[in-house]
């Protein structure tokens, strides 16, 4: 449902010349699968999702989402995609149904179709107390659960979320993860971005680790933790980006 192929993305600006974002990225996502992409700061995570979404087209490499190019087929990506930006703004003069609504209405959704949908996304979601509240007057977590439902009521075959929990309470981020839980039973295939390592042991299939631009490492937790010999997966992510944060500084200084 994704394949990523060598995947890179430089950037060139007048103060710091060109800065390599990814650095020939591979992985592949399938259907009914949570794929994580965990990395600092900075690894590269944001880069290559918007990628995905098309939002950004790579210098080099390919990506597929859903059999169609994003480079040469945005239009037909955009249409099988959901995808929650870890920065998306809410608008303050709509309600969280007005605005979901809206954005049903985007994609073309029929009228009946997309009612029903919503009642089902509000239902799934505990969002029926905030139907009519409007944007201005939410909380983060009911922000966050208005981006979520506004991502998934087009009912895509994949779904990117970029960081979904970042800010929230305990409550409201489990009740996330347990969205994206369902969504993955649904058959869908999410690729999960996040920096806090006992989601990615909860919820996904597989995961790779992402480090100025390359990946370090990739496959399932409990692989990894055998290849590294760790047991602990937040061990392992330090030891993985502390050893090469010594190979890249020793390449940087020509060492």
């Amino acid at each position: 449902m994704i394949q990523v192929s060598q995947l890179s993305k430089q950037f060139t600006d007048l103060k710091n010349g060109t800065t390599m974002a990814l650095d020939r990225v591979s992985f592949e996502v399938r259907p009914g699968q949570i794929f994580g992409l965990l990395g600092p700061n900075g690894a590269g995570k944001t880069t290559c999702l918007r990628i995905l979404s098309t939002v950004l087209k790579p210098t080099s490499g390919t990506a597929t989402v859903a059999g169609y190019n994003v480079a040469t087929h945005p239009a037909q990506v955009r249409a099988n995609i959901g995808f929650m930006s870890n920065n998306t703004g809410i608008y303050d003069r709509m309600t969280a149904w007005e605005m979901v609504a809206y954005y049903g209405q985007l994609y073309g959704m029929p009228k009946e179709a997309l009612r029903n949908r919503m009642e089902s996304i509000f239902e799934m979601l505990q969002m029926q107390e905030i139907r009519d509240v409007l944007g201005s007057k939410m909380s983060t977590g009911m922000k966050q659960k208005v981006s979520i439902a506004r991502t998934i009521v087009h009912d895509p075959p994949v779904m990117i979320f970029d960081e979904p929990t970042s800010g929230l309470d305990v409550l409201v981020a489990r009740n996330v993860v347990k969205t994206i839980e369902t969504l993955r039973d649904q058959g869908k295939c999410i690729i999960f971005s996040t920096h806090i390592m006992r989601e990615v042991e909860k919820l996904c299939d597989e995961i790779a680790i992402i480090y100025k631009g390359r990946i370090l490492a990739a496959g399932t937790v409990q692989t990894l933790e055998a290849e590294h010999g760790q047991t602990d997966m937040e061990e392992l992510f330090f030891d993985l980006i502390g050893r090469h944060e010594e190979v890249f500084a020793k390449q940087e200084a020509g060492g």
